[in-house]
């Protein structure tokens, strides 16, 4: 686990401890201190604690101008234990939400489990990127995406398809935008 660092080559794009707008902004961050853990694995110290005991993430890219960011995350999603939605709406989405952003890609190829609880946070989330916004779950594995669905997340989140082979880390981060851009406007021409 120590060895799966966030997606690193965007940096020169972006950098959210160097981002006055990001909740991350002025954080620091060791190469060779690890503090956080996943399964009693220790993790890359570059990942972010929002906190949540399970779950880190790495806001890899966000431009306010056209009102999106790319976000990376790591380890178990568990709203049941301990509210991971609830943490990351208002710990850092609202932040971001304040700032303009109302699109969101997430990237979960490295979420291991999904334990869902009740949808509450997710409908608020959905609710307020409004009408011109929307959230992107890619390529999470096949079991995540099967807890998601029972517990009723498709009608917040737009996952599935496509949307789970997206070869993103080929492209720069607007390529990657315009990609999912693309892909959800054909749903919701279909």
């Amino acid at each position: 686990m120590h060895d799966i660092e966030p997606h690193f080559a965007w940096l020169g794009f972006y950098s959210a401890c160097e981002d006055p707008r990001s909740p991350f902004y002025e954080r620091e961050y060791s190469e060779f201190y690890f503090e956080h853990s996943v399964y009693n694995y220790l993790i890359h110290p570059q990942w972010d604690h929002f906190g949540s005991n399970t779950l880190y993430m790495k806001i890899l890219f966000a431009d306010y101008a056209e009102g999106f960011a790319i976000i990376e995350f790591l380890g178990e999603w568990n709203d049941a234990l301990y509210n991971d939605i609830m943490n990351l709406k208002r710990d850092v989405l609202e932040l971001m939400m304040d700032e303009g952003i109302k699109r969101f890609v997430i990237i979960g190829e490295n979420v291991l489990n999904f334990h869902s609880s009740d949808d509450s946070y997710y409908e608020e989330w959905f609710q307020d990127v409004d009408l011109d916004g929307w959230i992107a779950c890619l390529n999470f594995r096949d079991h995540v995406l099967d807890e998601m669905r029972a517990t009723g997340l498709d009608y917040y989140l737009n996952f599935g398809g496509e949307l789970d082979d997206v070869e993103w880390r080929k492209m720069g981060p607007r390529q990657l935008y315009a990609k999912v851009e693309g892909l959800l406007n054909k749903r919701l021409q279909a």
